[in-house]
C-alpha cells in the first residue's frame, strides 16, 4: 500500500468520475466501475462527495461543514481528514497541491 501524502488546507480536493452514485435512505451509496467495488458514504460522507463535485480546498470543505453541522473547525478537520485520506487511497478522489 502507497503511503498517503498529508492533505494541506490548501490543496483542492475533486471526485474522479467513473463512479455510481445512488442516494439509499438518506445516504450515499457508490460502486467505483473500474474496481467494481461498493462504497456506503453515509449521510456526511454523501455531503462531503457532493461538495467535492466542483472541488474545493479542504479549508473551504470544512468550513462549510462544521458550520452545517454545528461543530467546531478542528473537531470537523479531525473527521474529515481520515475520510478524504480513505477515499484518496480507494482511488476514488484527486487531490491538486494548493498554494
Amino acid at each position: 500500500m502507497t503511503a498517503i501524502t498529508p492533505i494541506h488546507v490548501n490543496d483542492v480536493v475533486t471526485r474522479k468520475e467513473g463512479h455510481l452514485v445512488s442516494d439509499m435512505g438518506g445516504e450515499k451509496v457508490m460502486m467505483s466501475i473500474s474496481s467494481g467495488k461498493y462504497y456506503n458514504l453515509g449521510s456526511t460522507g454523501g455531503q462531503i462527495w457532493e461538495l467535492i463535485a466542483e472541488g474545493r480546498t479542504l479549508d473551504e470543505l470544512i468550513e462549510t461543514l462544521a458550520a452545517e453541522y454545528d461543530v467546531a473547525s478542528d473537531q470537523c478537520r479531525e473527521q474529515v481528514v481520515p475520510f478524504l485520506e480513505h477515499l484518496l487511497g480507494e482511488g476514488l478522489i484527486d487531490i491538486s497541491r494548493g498554494e
